[in-house]
């Protein structure tokens, strides 16, 4: 590979990193340009009086050996990040329940408590094993998907193996037809309990979550793969990356927006960057051009976007916002024997969102998160961005407190909050996310993993213009750090197999 050949990565989330510090890897000449002040998009974090908080993510996937940042940081000659396993991988609390559903790393442990929390539902836990065990053996052998030309179609067909058919008839199946086929479509907690856990990874429930993709996702907790949460914040991470990055040669430059994609009859020549620092406008040429940006941000980028794929776009089912607390708390606040990760839902009757549901991850003594003797508590629930956009500042201003309020009162079901044990309390809305990751209306998560945007029938990687590709949660196979780094391994492996 000769250096002549020029990368621009817009966006410095996790993976547009990946992408990045591989590609300087391979020889070529890398520039990320990100408009935040650091780091890390949705996996960055911030500090208030001596805490640290993890902006979004906060459990990350793919640490153990073969996993996929495992066989990055290899790639990269740079050590795995220091981790502790999540076991439990969360604590689910379903409405009026005390006791909560343990999902445990190790996988009997894990059979033992799905045997006393969902009696007669294994046969549904054995079909996901099944699909689990085919559809990870797949992308082990990296799939191209979906496949956008002949040489993605040919690494796509090499991954296929006897087993891979297993999957096929359960192509079209969603979650909720699977419970209907094994006669558990009544089993109210079991359902429940589903829903809750595929919309923290899937945006959408049992009745709309691809049953290929649940397979996955509600597996991959239990060794040998399992979740980790990195000692030191979600930053460690990306301070990996980027001493990967520039350890081959690569650049990166920060409250830098890039304001236009450039191409030229039908193929990227380069993009048009601001910086918001001194307010200059210049123009750059390049070879390639990642976004590592949603698929909606995508299309209003470039001009020359083909009308069909922006009209795809413009179909999409809306992706959810996130509103978020974070609080820097005494360890008093904390009960005893406290889970890393713990999910709340408080009443059947409403939706999984707008604070009826919480997703709440706390610190531990000595993670890096938090002083001695204190900790940090994150909680989140899902909420339409619309709400928050468009409104009169006083309007999103009451609508910020009721929310904060709402959500304070529903973790005092479970921790000592008090203004003697809250240090510190900050907000994050949609609008805080779109302020600091640019991404369109501040939404989180990607496109949501429905039969019509899971793998084949997905958003690609290779996008209609010749040498402009898309990293990121829009991508197969999905949301998360391993789900993006998969993302900015298929278009490292797409740019190298075309030097041209």
């Amino acid at each position: 590979m000769e250096k002549q050949q020029k990368v621009i990565v817009i966006g410095a989330g996790i993976g547009g990193l990946t992408t990045g510090a591989l590609l300087a890897r391979y020889g070529y000449d890398v520039t990320i340009y990100d408009q935040a002040i650091v780091p890390g998009g949705c996996a960055s974090t911030f500090q208030r009086k001596g805490f640290t908080f993890d902006v979004g993510a906060t459990q990350v996937a793919g640490l153990e050996k073969g996993g996929i940042h495992h066989r990055i940081f290899r790639d990269l000659d740079l050590d795995i990040p220091s981790a502790t396993e999540c076991n439990p991988a969360c604590a689910v609390f379903l409405p009026q329940e005390i006791q909560p559903i343990m999902v445990w790393r190790n996988p009997e442990k894990w059979r033992l408590e799905r045997q006393k929390q969902f009696p007669h539902s294994e046969k549904f836990w054995a079909l996901l094993k099944i699909l689990f065990d085919a559809s990870w053996q797949f992308q082990s052998r990296d799939p191209i998907l979906p496949p956008r030309n002949l040489w993605d179609l040919g690494q796509l067909i090499q991954a296929l193996r006897l087993d891979t058919f297993v999957t096929a008839p359960f192509t079209f199946m969603t979650v909720a037809h699977a419970l209907r086929f094994l006669g558990l479509g009544k089993d109210k907690r079991l359902k429940t309990f589903l829903d809750m856990q595929l919309k923290l990874y899937s945006q959408v429930d049992t009745e709309e979550t691809a049953l290929l993709y649940a397979a996955t996702a509600l597996s991959v907790s239990q060794s040998p793969q399992g979740l980790y949460h990195l000692n030191g914040s979600m930053q460690v991470l990306t301070d990996r990356l980027v001493e990967g990055l520039e350890k081959y040669g690569g650049k990166l430059y920060m409250r830098h927006l890039v304001q236009k994609i450039d191409t030229e009859k039908g193929k990227v020549t380069g993009v048009t960057i601001k910086n918001l620092k001194t307010g200059e406008i210049h123009q750059e040429k390049a070879n390639h051009v990642v976004g590592n940006l949603t698929v909606n941000n995508l299309t209003t980028m470039t001009e020359k976007i083909p009308f069909t794929y922006r009209q795809r776009v413009e179909k999409l089912p809306p992706a959810s916002g996130a509103f978020v607390i974070y609080l820097g708390v005494e360890i008093s606040a904390i009960p005893d024997n406290c889970p890393p990760h713990l999910q709340f839902l408080y009443d059947y009757e409403g939706e999984i969102a707008e604070i009826n549901s919480l997703f709440v991850s706390v610190s531990k003594q000595g993670d890096g998160r938090a002083p001695q003797g204190k900790a940090t508590i994150i909680a989140s629930s899902f909420t339409d961005v619309n709400l928050w956009w468009n409104i009169p500042l006083d309007d999103y201003e009451s609508l910020k407190q009721d929310y904060t309020n709402k959500a304070i009162d529903r973790l005092k079901q479970y921790f000592n909050l008090t203004p003697e044990t809250i240090i510190h309390q900050e907000i994050a809305t949609p609008v805080t996310f779109y302020k600091y990751t640019g991404r369109e209306k501040g939404i989180v998560g990607g496109v949501g993993q429905r039969i019509s945007t899971f793998g084949p029938f997905g958003v690609a990687t290779r996008t209609p213009i010749e040498n402009l590709w898309l990293v990121g949660d829009s991508t197969h196979p999905g949301e998360g750090t391993a789900g993006v780094s998969y993302s900015a391994l298929t278009v490292v492996r797409q740019i190298r197999s075309n030097p041209h």
